[in-house]
């Protein structure tokens, strides 16, 4: 009997020093070709995002590459954590000229291909395809958006995969420019499916101040990283990214920080960009 009682006395004990533990700090990332898996891994990135349009679309993947491409995706050392470059520009979701049966029947022949990896997750951006017409009603662009986004998240629950939409700056496209309005959207459609990606690039072309991070609470999934300049790599220009880690921390996020940035030299810049990030990562969120 006393020793069941001692049992319990640490298996309670143990309990809360494992719940007392500091949650782990987000891992970087890298959105890069697949082909690059061996330096990304040497150069200590912990995952790589890969473009659907070079290894998952139909529109440019035949069934038979995409099949024999199957083993590679689950052999990487760097795995793919999530796809991007979803809905491509000639595919419009908001405007006179939505064709929803072919946006919708192009979204499950993208979530069938996925689910055969190990990867769930779909940044959403394609600035293209959701650009608003000039002279269209921006109110019922943001309802189309809304609407055709529903029955996307509808799909991406059947593969059990998240699509995070994307903040993108208004060089890129004019409809969703900050997260305050990307979370305004994730939180209209209202789909556990549907989540928020906060691009902090974007935030910074946009001039968006951090604190509206630590609002995006359990929506967001997703973060990606560049400087503002040039979009070049961290460390190049020196930014101080702290601001928005700080917000990161309060909002408690753990999950992925991806690198997404324009590449002068990726094997001699890979090593740097990550030990300058994750320098002011280990700042904000203790080593």
């Amino acid at each position: 009997m006393k020793y069941l009682i001692l049992t319990c006395v640490f298996a309670n004990l143990s309990w809360h020093a494992y719940s007392q533990q500091t949650p782990p700090k987000p891992a970087i990332g890298m959105a890069t070709g697949l082909e690059n898996d061996s330096l990304v891994t040497a150069a200590g990135y912990n995952c790589i995002i890969e473009s659907i349009g070079r290894r998952i679309s139909p529109r440019t993947v035949s069934d038979e590459a995409f099949q024999k491409s199957i083993p590679l995706f689950k052999n990487l050392k760097a795995p793919v954590y999530a796809f991007n470059l979803f809905i491509p520009a000639d595919l419009k979701l908001v405007g006179p000229n939505v064709d929803e049966k072919a946006v919708l029947e192009y979204v499950e022949a993208i979530m069938l291909r996925i689910s055969q990896t190990d990867t769930r997750m779909i940044v959403w951006g394609s600035g293209g395809a959701r650009q608003i017409p000039e002279g269209f009603d921006r109110k019922k662009a943001e309802n189309q958006f809304v609407a055709i986004a529903k029955k996307i998240a509808g799909i991406a629950a059947k593969y059990n995969i998240v699509i995070a939409i994307e903040n993108l700056n208004s060089g890129e496209t004019n409809f969703i420019n900050t997260v305050k309005e990307a979370l305004h959207i994730v939180k209209k459609v209202n789909h556990p499916n549907l989540r928020l990606n906060a691009d902090i690039y974007h935030m910074l072309k946009e001039g968006e101040a951090p604190a509206i991070i630590a609002k995006t609470g359990k929506y967001l999934v997703h973060v990606e990283i560049a400087e503002k300049e040039n979009r070049t790599a961290p460390g190049v220009a020196g930014a101080d990214f702290r601001p928005y880690l700080r917000e990161l921390k309060k909002a408690g996020y753990h999950n992925k920080i991806v690198i997404e940035c324009r590449w002068d030299s990726l094997a001699k810049q890979a090593a740097p960009a990550l030990q300058y990030l994750q320098n002011q990562v280990d700042e904000v969120y203790g080593k």
